[in-house]
């Protein structure tokens, strides 16, 4: 193995060094941005782990990850030759650790990282056959595992394992790939860094790209890194820290290059063209037109969306340069994976009236089709013989002047991600274009690599999605309870659900158990007051923004007085109606003028209750609101089923667990009406039932998930109870 000694004491001095300057350089050249990548190695963990090699390369890798300048999500690779024992024989072996297919180093675990026996990936040079041949490598790394539990070993574990160093990382940061997507980027990295990095022209990543850069460093063994042209960097290091070092070292000096060439050539992308609308007006913007963009885009699966508007995106959108530049997409390999090859820039007339979504839909639907036409073009003047079925033509990334960027994608996670590397590709096509000429990825390139065999068979390897994949759900009262219970269901079943409730209290509470059993992308909480049409307006432009529309409204907000007529007070009736009969209708309202933009159909859910269709004692004010509700949804749907919204009804009954409706004075008044004990409620209501069962908020849940499965899309106007069972409450 070959030895470098790259002096880590004096490559973090100059780090430090670097950090420690004031260079007061922003995106559009004042004070204030430049943020240098900086030394997060922490000393102590590294003692804590110095035997452990494995631990120092999962340690390195997330330090790395986290920074998506340095790499971007699910980019990059990094690995460590350590010497283990052989399981059956004992005797010690040198393996490779290396990040495996499809690992994000910023999250990357120990069960993520891939272990091959290194001389057995030396011995695949013995076959290697050629380029024509790369495809029949990738299933031989199986058979050089160490460790039969790894996950598939990624397309570049050949690159590790021909350079001859102990630790490697292979990254993806803006800066770097500034300089190698410009136009005269090796000469750039040769003056840059004085012959101490050298230079690989474009290939597709695989076995070949390893035995170049071997020779690489064979021409120029004194080298510290290889700039891989249109893609990234490889650098290296005795050490973990050491390897660590390095990489930052050569992105900050390609970084503090970049920043000292911002404005010299002239204002940056050409200077501004369109002038950007205020931030609340972006937001409105984006409100109007995502749902009609959403629809329109989801001619093949439905879509959701993501909308940013940093000011990175703004400078981009605004420019005089986005014309020239936007075409020619992207260039690193990672980046149009996400993207695709280019974006689509939406063109509306600034004097059109936003709010008229039929007249956005007319202009935007001539330019959607014409950016459909331009893929397919694409698609058949690059195709090969044995390419893979051309994928959906639609535009995942939209840029919109004067107001932002707008991603789209299959989920959440999809379309926030591709957002992310289309910003990483307008750092790179800025870096690119104030130093030199920004050049994109040859058209047949791109191609070969987003119709690989290898990236086919990736995306196969994908789970099915689940049956609410795509769909967007607004739940009222859902911070607990009955409408906690149909969010919860409706993001296990693959969708995004917007949480609302009048109680803060609650709403955090079900927004931490959210955020900590599905993550941040998949839902998003909001205080709604249903009696208050600008709150639902807000929650429904809420839902436009975060995920790009909506296609399942529930009305499970309510409230609960259980009085006899003598004493049931005015102020008590008109609460009841005000939050269950006027806020279902509010909530409507709002909900089908945004499904109407998206023309993708719909449907709505009120929960109602068992006291809809069934007399009680003590119940005048909430069975009267209750019928209304059941009456209110049965005109809903007869009008509603010329947009192919459907309007369904369920009727929990006695729902006690969680309920903070119980937890008030409405179970004191039903135990009274009764003649028993609060504490015996629950069995109480169970005996009164067929079925003898006592019903929890899941039950409704499940009930509700039933209508939305697509079990039930030629259903509408419909009444499920869910009550275990009341004769009474048969609908008749």
């Amino acid at each position: 193995m070959r030895s470098r000694n790259f002096r880590p004491d004096l490559i973090a001095k100059s780090i430090r060094m670097n950090n420690q300057k004031q260079v007061n350089r922003s995106v559009g050249g004042e004070e204030g941005s430049y943020r240098p990548v900086s030394d997060q190695w922490n000393p102590v963990r590294s003692v804590e782990l110095k035997s452990d090699e494995v631990g120092l390369l999962l340690y390195r890798s997330n330090l790395l990850g986290a920074d998506r300048r340095i790499t971007n999500f699910g980019g990059g690779n990094t690995s460590a030759k350590v010497v283990e024992n052989h399981p059956l024989t004992g005797d010690p072996a040198e393996i490779l650790w290396i990040k495996g297919s499809g690992g994000d180093l910023a999250t990357l675990k120990k069960n993520g990282l891939a272990a091959l026996y290194q001389d057995r990936l030396l011995g695949l040079q013995n076959i290697y056959r050629g380029r024509a041949y790369e495809n029949e490598m990738v299933p031989l790394y199986a058979h050089c595992l160490y460790d039969p539990n790894s996950p598939a070993p990624s397309i570049d574990t050949p690159l590790h394992a021909l350079l001859p160093f102990r630790h490697i990382d292979h990254l993806h940061p803006d800066a770097v790939i500034a300089l190698a997507a410009a136009q005269d980027g090796e000469r750039l990295v040769e003056e840059l860094f004085e012959g101490s990095v050298g230079w690989v022209g474009w290939q597709r990543p695989g076995f070949d790209l390893a035995l170049a850069l071997r020779a690489c460093l064979d021409r120029r063994p004194g080298i510290r890194g290889i700039v891989l042209a249109a893609h990234g960097l490889f650098s290296w290091g005795e050490t973990s820290y050491g390897c660590y070092l390095n990489s930052l070292e050569i992105i900050e000096r390609c970084e503090a290059f970049l920043q000292r060439h911002y404005g010299k050539k002239g204002p940056v992308f050409g200077g501004t063209l369109t002038g950007a609308a205020p931030a609340e007006e972006r937001r409105k913007n984006a409100a109007l037109i995502a749902p009609v963009l959403r629809g329109l885009l989801s001619s093949g699966q439905r879509m959701i969306g993501h909308f940013c508007d940093d000011e990175s995106i703004l400078e981009f959108v605004n420019s005089r340069d986005l014309g020239l530049l936007a075409p020619l997409g992207t260039s690193c390999p990672d980046h149009f994976l996400r993207t695709k090859i280019f974006p689509m820039v939406i063109d509306l007339d600034p004097n059109l009236t936003l709010e008229d979504a039929e007249s956005v839909r007319n202009r935007l639907l001539p330019q959607i089709e014409r950016y459909r036409e331009q893929y397919r073009e694409y698609y058949q003047a690059y195709r090969h013989t044995d390419s893979p079925p051309m994928r959906d033509p639609n535009p995942v990334i939209l840029l919109y002047p004067g107001t932002g960027m707008f991603g789209f994608a299959r989920d959440k996670p999809t379309a926030r991600i591709a957002t992310e590397f289309y910003l990483n590709a307008i750092r790179v096509m800025r870096g690119a274009e104030s130093v030199s000429s920004y050049c994109a990825l040859p058209r047949q390139e791109a191609f070969d690599i987003e119709y690989w065999s290898l990236e086919e068979a990736k995306l196969n390897r994908m789970p099915k999605p689940r049956p609410l994949a795509g769909r967007i759900a607004l739940v009222t009262g859902s911070g607990g309870g009955i409408g906690k219970a149909i969010a919860k269901k409706f993001a296990e079943q693959g969708a995004c659900v917007l949480l609302s409730d009048n109680d803060e209290q609650r709403l955090a509470g079900a927004d931490q158990e959210f955020r900590s059993q599905f993550g941040q992308d998949v839902f998003r909480s909001c205080r709604l007051d249903v009696t208050r049409s600008d709150s639902i307006r807000a929650a429904c432009q809420e839902a436009a923004i975060h995920f790009g529309g909506m296609d399942i409204l529930v009305n499970c907000a309510g409230i609960s007085i259980s009085q006899p007529i003598e004493s049931h007070s005015e102020e008590d009736w008109d609460l009841l109606f005000d939050i269950l009969v006027r806020g279902q209708f509010l909530s409507t309202q709002a909900s089908v003028a945004l499904l109407r933009k998206q023309q993708l159909g719909g449907d709505i859910i009120n929960i109602v209750s068992k006291n809809a269709l069934v007399s009680g004692p003590n119940n005048a004010g909430y069975g009267s609101a209750k019928a209304a509700q059941l009456h209110l949804s049965r005109l809903s749907a007869a009008e509603l089923g010329k947009d192919h919204i459907r309007v369904n009804v369920v009727n929990p009954d006695a729902v006690i667990a969680d309920s903070k409706i119980w937890a008030g004075a409405w179970a004191e008044g039903r135990a009274k009406a009764y003649g028993i004990s609060v504490e015996d409620l629950p069995a109480y209501y169970a005996r009164r039932t067929l079925l003898n069962e006592v019903i929890l908020p899941e039950d409704i849940a499940s009930a509700c998930f039933i209508f939305v499965s697509g079990m039930m899309d030629k259903s509408t106007g419909n009444v499920l109870n869910v009550d275990g069972g009341i004769a009474a409450a048969f609908v008749r």
